[in-house]
Formats: structure tokens, C-alpha cells, sequence
């Protein structure tokens, strides 16, 4: 059987931390800016860790 290819799309996207967490950066923070608070928007520009929840799929497609 063939070796499991990593979904580069995902790879793209996320980063293993030290501890084995997932971090992810957020979304709505390409364009209509004009109607988001500044506070909205610097919040937006900071990274986050991906939610319990959807940690088995996204292990999945990065074949960790």
C-alpha cells in the first residue's frame, strides 16, 4: 500500500506547536475591513489554537 500523502492545502495552513496542539490563524481578515472595528480587526490578526473538536480531521490531513 502506498504511503498517506499530507494535504498540502492543510499543511499550508497550520502549524504543530511543542506541545502537539494545532495553531491556526483566523479568517475574515482579507477584505471589507472599512465596516470592522480596529479592536476586531487586531484580535483577527493574531493566531489561535484549533478547537479540540476538529483536532482528529485535522490530524488526519496532515498525516501526523
Amino acid at each position: 500500500m502506498p504511503k498517506m500523502k499530507t494535504s498540502r492545502a492543510a499543511a499550508k495552513r497550520f502549524k504543530v506547536t511543542g506541545t502537539g496542539k494545532l495553531k491556526r490563524w483566523k479568517a475574515y481578515k482579507s477584505h471589507i475591513l472599512t465596516k470592522k472595528n480596529s479592536k476586531r480587526k487586531r484580535h483577527l490578526r493574531q493566531s489561535t489554537l484549533v478547537h479540540p473538536s476538529d483536532m482528529k480531521r485535522m490530524i488526519k490531513l496532515l498525516n501526523l
